[in-house]
Parts: structure tokens; sequence; C-alpha cells
């Protein structure tokens, strides 16, 4: 079954990410199939990625939603530049979510910056996938 953003008549795009010095992918390679295989298309950056980087490829790629995993505590720092780069390119209507070891502090500083959800270490994949379902914005029209 294909998961689709009803507004586009499209599959939902997602690009994993891991920005930053964490050389840690399981998890972020766990997802990103868990996310195919519910029917989403998926491109995954790979590791120690720059927020240019990831933002560049975030509108390349004309995702729905930027999934970050970050493990490396450098969230407060790099979360906030990738998602006011989004904003710069008009892309602020792109879903981000946030995985990894967050601490319950930092949440409210992330979601000030634009993070949707945040899913730390045991989240049922099945919940991370029903909230991007259920969160992605219509973003135009897919050429």
């Amino acid at each position: 079954m294909t998961a689709q953003n009803p507004l586009r008549n499209a599959p939902i795009r997602v690009l994993v990410a891991k920005p930053g010095l964490d050389g840690h992918d399981r998890g972020a390679k766990v997802i990103a199939r868990a996310l195919r295989d519910a029917g989403m298309e998926v491109i995954y950056t790979g590791l120690r990625q720059t927020p240019e980087r990831i933002v560049s490829a975030a509108i390349q790629e004309d995702v729905d939603c930027v999934g970050l995993s970050i493990l490396s505590g450098a969230h407060n720092t790099i979360v906030p530049r990738i998602t006011a780069m989004l904003k710069e390119q008009g892309a602020e209507d792109i879903l981000v979510v946030l995985g990894g070891t967050i601490p319950v502090q930092d949440a409210e500083f992330l979601r000030s910056h634009g993070v949707a959800a945040i899913f730390g270490p045991g989240t049922p994949l099945e919940t991370t996938i029903r909230f991007i379902r259920e969160h992605v914005r219509p973003r135009g029209v897919r050429l």
C-alpha cells in the first residue's frame, strides 16, 4: 500500500538525514526502511550531512517531510539552522520530525523552531509512520 499525500495524489516523500558528526546510523536506516515498507518514497542522505546539504536535498527532491536523526547532542544547534534555511528557501511547509536521544527539556525549544514531533528511543515505528501520514501538508503540485 502506498502512503499518499492526498492533496498531491502522489506518494509521501521523506528525506531521512543524519546531520552533524554523529556516526551512528542504524536507527536512521531502520526508520527509512519502515517508511518505505509503509509505501512512502524515502531519500536517505547518509552520515555527516551539513544543514545546507540537507536543505538543498529536501528542496531538490521535493519532499513532504524531513526526518532528522541526531544522537550527538547537537540538536539545539543544528535543527534551528535547518528549519531557518527551509524558511529562507520558502519551504517552511515541509514537515520536520526529529528522532534520537533528545532530552525532554529541549523539546519545547525544538518545537518553537519548527519541529513537529520528537520520537525518542523505543518509539514504535507505526507511531512515527502514522504521525507523518496525518501531518504532511500540501505543497502544491509535483511535476
